[in-house]
């Protein structure tokens, strides 16, 4: 009777009486019977415990545990997500697996929890990634909505997710060493929504070294990128939210990742390699169960760039093609590049397409496109003040080097007029052109390379580089040695300056030009019009003269023509070498856009010709102002022919 009333005081009475010290104690508690099972929100929760046999494990007195206990609505949300019902997650093969994924075997406080901490469960398979963000506490992606749930053997954590020890996308960086992007990615609290086992991400993963280069890009230390005010954004640029294996990506393809402040360009090569914007993918098709992870050689950042631009602008459409097709994406959205592009328009194309009798398609597979394209891009910023007349470029493609004008015309790259100057983008500015450039040999080259230095002086002082330089175009040139240009100064008891002064000096430059390409071979004796718009005299009896001037080298080829050199300057029977300081005659305004005024002269015979040399309009002058609102933008030689004189004025039309 005794031993019995001794028992049920120990079974109905929680705390124990020592009657000598009155010292109290109580009951064990457990994190399964005095948290889980309690709970009307873990129903589903104990169920699968149970049912898993594994209630013993959390009842343990000696145990020091904690627990992630994810609510009904959280199982709800998995069934969901697996097309299934509750029946069905307690029919789960690894159900243990899963559940075992919650349970750590130390006691952790929500105030031990930082951010980044990687805790490994009683399933060790793979790390729980828990996350301090401005939001709270994250295990996984799943939110601790009530911590420090305490009982005597550990303490629950209530999370609104059931977590899964499934290898993410965050696995995939953490385990390859990817230490900058992880440290990036979980300062930045991004970690609860890249371990999500339920998402579908492919991920362009920048390794060590990319980081590397873009703090020296930036002139930083690699530790200071944390620091960056725009990390987030920068990060969320990498992250496209569909998974898109390496086969998927065609080239040209505009990525639109979970920052949709800019596109990724994608450029497949005809070697098969893979491009993200100016990012080489080093390897590809890394798999994680919620997704794909590319690594990458650089860092990739949401600037609007050159490629940007012309993107946006429906005027640069075949440009913009032609820059893919020739994979030359990576060029031009480098956002650290320092570049200047001179972008002909798509009607600058259709103009070339109608010169060379061919299609959009035939202009894609021109064997030399990609030399054309890297002719319009300079390496470095160069803005329309920063241009002189007569400045020699050097494009990325130095075949040739592009020949700049700046004058009363307006500007020029060689014979391509800019028509809309310095549009700004992060990574350098663009030239709008009316025209396509050309790496071609032409027959300015020929006097540029050959040391002919009054005449290139001359012919850059007047304007004449866009004519001479236009690669459609077909000329004879007779060129003046620089002796030529001496014995004419000494004749007009002058210099060289003050021949550069010489009101009349176009017409007498192109009076040295006859359209069309004029081989020593077929020249015959008599007139041969040159552009000036009057004849020169050819004698071939004994050698070939023009004028009175001997022909001491023929047949220098051009692709734009051929030059023939000669020992005299010849002038046109207009001009007035007794007195070259008389009045020159102007055009305005210059530029104009509808009409021309001519000042210098009252009554005159006008013909317009444009860079082709064609003859596009023929007025008669009286004094009034002339319409030209018809003509073309670009540049033209007007011809003015009076009783006393003949002169030659350029004219810009916008």
């Amino acid at each position: 009777m005794k031993t019995k009333v001794l028992t049920q005081f120990k079974k109905f009475y929680v705390l124990g009486i020592t009657l000598l010290g009155f010292q109290f104690t109580h009951a064990q508690t457990n994190v399964f019977d005095d948290v889980i099972s309690q709970s009307p929100a873990h129903t589903y929760l104990t169920a699968a415990i149970n049912q898993q046999n594994l209630a013993g494990a959390l009842q343990n007195d000696a145990a020091t545990l904690t627990v992630f206990a994810p609510t009904n609505a959280a199982f709800d949300q998995l069934a969901a997500a697996l097309n299934t019902d509750i029946a069905g997650i307690l029919a789960l093969p690894n159900l243990t697996d899963v559940l075992l994924y919650h349970v750590l075997g130390t006691t952790a406080m929500s105030s031990s929890i930082t951010n980044g901490m990687l805790v490994t469960p009683l399933n060790a398979s793979n790390t729980i990634k828990l996350s301090l963000t401005t939001n709270g506490v994250f295990a996984n992606q799943a939110q601790v909505t009530a911590p420090d749930l305490t009982a005597d053997n550990g303490v629950v954590h209530v999370i609104d997710a059931v977590i899964l020890p499934n290898e993410t996308v965050v696995d995939v960086a953490i385990d390859n060493g990817f230490t900058t992007l992880v440290a990036a990615v979980i300062q930045e609290g991004l970690v609860p929504a890249l371990s999500n086992p339920f998402g579908t991400f492919t991920v362009f993963a920048p390794n060590n070294d990319a980081f590397v280069i873009l703090a020296d890009a930036l002139g930083v230390q690699v530790t200071d990128l944390l620091a960056l005010p725009e990390l987030s954004d920068i990060l969320l640029y990498h992250v496209l939210g569909a998974e898109v294996p390496a086969s998927a990506f065609t080239n040209g393809l505009l990525a639109t990742p979970l920052n949709n402040a800019n596109t990724i360009k994608m450029t497949v090569n005809s070697g098969g390699d893979v491009f993200a914007n100016h990012a080489a993918v080093i390897a590809a098709d890394v798999n994680a169960q919620n997704g794909i992870v590319h690594v990458i050689s650089d860092v990739i950042l949401p600037n609007i760039t050159l490629v940007d631009l012309a993107l946006a602008d429906p005027d640069f459409s075949i440009l913009t093609t032609a820059v893919i097709e020739k994979y030359l994406l990576p060029e031009v959205t480098n956002p650290f590049a320092t570049l200047t592009v001179l972008a002909p328009t798509d009607d600058a194309f259709e103009s070339l397409m109608t010169a060379l009798s061919i299609n959009v398609d035939q202009l894609l597979a021109l064997p030399n496109l990609e030399d054309i394209l890297l002719y319009h891009i300079l390496g470095s910023e160069v803005l329309s003040g920063d241009l002189t007349n007569g400045l020699l470029a050097t494009p990325l493609n130095d075949d040739n080097t592009i020949k700049v004008t700046v004058g009363n015309s307006g500007v020029f790259f060689n014979q391509a007029q800019v028509i809309g100057a310095d549009v700004e983008a992060s990574n350098g500015v663009v030239h709008i052109l009316n025209a396509v450039l050309l790496p071609v040999n032409t027959v300015v080259d020929v006097a540029i390379d050959n040391d002919f230095t009054y005449l290139t002086a001359a012919l850059i002082q007047e304007e004449l580089l866009p004519v001479l330089t236009n690669p459609l175009a077909q000329f004879t040139v007779f060129a003046p040695t620089d002796a030529a240009f001496d014995a004419l100064a000494d004749d007009l008891d002058t210099d060289i300056a003050g021949l550069l002064a010489l009101p009349d000096l176009a017409s007498i430059l192109l009076y040295h030009v006859a359209p069309g390409t004029n081989n020593a071979a077929s020249l015959t004796n008599g007139p041969l019009a040159m552009a000036s718009g009057v004849n020169a005299i050819i004698n071939i009896d004994g050698g070939v003269t023009i004028n009175q001037a001997n022909v001491t080298t023929a047949d220098v080829a051009a692709e734009n023509g051929i030059v023939h050199i000669i020992d005299q300057v010849i002038l046109p029977s207009f001009v007035n070498i007794e007195n070259f300081n008389q009045v020159d005659v102007t055009a305005f305004p210059n530029p104009t856009t509808e009409f021309v005024t001519f000042a210098g002269i009252d009554n005159a015979s006008l013909r317009f010709v444009d860079l082709n040399g064609s003859e596009v309009m023929q007025v008669a002058y009286d004094g009034n102002a002339v319409d030209v609102s018809h003509l073309t933008s670009g540049m033209y030689f007007i011809y003015i022919t009076n009783e006393q004189n003949q002169r030659v004025v350029r004219l810009s039309i916008k």
